[in-house]
């Protein structure tokens, strides 16, 4: 069925006599002058752009050949002649200062020569011999006997500086009250006590234990250094409930072993005794 319908459908296969047909009837609305004329207008247009670019080249070949061109060269000239001439000035400067450091060094040169001629080992270049006399042992001064004027001037000189007697006691006395004060404040002052804090987990034996009765067990647990905090019942499993309950301990009156120990006694309501947490405080 479709290779019958296009067997019979022309317009596809047919296109380019369509186009023909169509370029034709434009150009004959437009007709084949307008088509010269469009063609002569671009011709014209290249042909101005040539011309442009000539004239531009014989303008810039006419000024470079130009009197511009000859006062563009003159001035560079002329920079150059002014850059020679500074470049002359600085060469005159610099043999100037090349000839004072040539002279300050022979100058230098000089004085180290006579330097070294007027140096004793320069003079000891021929040595003589010399007699040398056996040497002698020399005999301390003797020492002057003390009067007995210059021993007591001796006495009553003090070399420390010591103060008199009741400066002393003054100084001793006033030591000795700083003292008591230091010792009194720090009486006074509160010694550092170490304390934890400790949540333990009470777990009864089956769900028939009244866990009222566990909680005021537990409680009536009196220590010194035993502060008892916050509980909860937190759920087990099959019904059961465990007592989960917050103190605070003093390290050195209150250890965990004895917590363990005192609250196991109550074993009608008590299995066992864990630590969930332990914190410094």
């Amino acid at each position: 069925m479709a290779t019958n319908f296009l067997a019979h459908e022309k317009n596809w296969f047919d296109k380019f006599k369509y186009d023909d047909a169509e370029r034709r009837f434009y150009e004959q609305m437009n007709g084949p002058v307008a088509g010269a004329s469009r063609q002569e207008n671009g011709a014209s247009v290249i042909l101005r752009d040539i011309a442009r670019a000539r004239e531009n080249i014989q303008k810039s070949l006419a000024g470079s050949s130009g009197p511009g061109a000859s006062s563009g060269t003159s001035g560079d000239h002329s920079e150059l002649v002014v850059r020679i001439a500074s470049l002359e000035v600085e060469n005159q400067s610099l043999r100037g200062v090349v000839q004072e450091l040539q002279q300050a060094i022979s100058k230098l040169e000089a004085r180290l020569n006579v330097l070294e001629k007027s140096s004793p080992g320069h003079r000891a270049t021929a040595p003589q011999t010399q007699h040398v006399s056996p040497m002698r042992q020399v005999e301390p001064p003797a020492k002057k006997p003390a009067t007995p004027a210059e021993d007591d001037e001796d006495d009553d000189i003090d070399l420390f500086g010591s103060d008199n007697e009741e400066e002393d006691k003054e100084a001793a006395q006033l030591r000795e009250e700083r003292l008591r004060q230091y010792a009194e404040k720090k009486a006074k002052k509160p010694a550092l006590v170490a304390k934890s804090s400790i949540l333990l987990d009470v777990k009864p034996w089956d769900d028939e234990t009244d866990m009222a009765q566990l909680e005021a067990c537990v409680r009536s647990i009196q220590l010194d250094g035993l502060v008892w905090g916050a509980s909860k019942l937190v759920p087990v499993g099959y019904g059961i409930r465990k007592l989960q309950i917050q103190c605070v301990v003093e390290d050195d009156k209150v250890g965990t072993d004895l917590l363990e120990e005192e609250i196991t006694k109550f074993e009608e309501h008590v299995q066992s005794v864990d630590i969930a947490a332990f914190n410094k405080i």
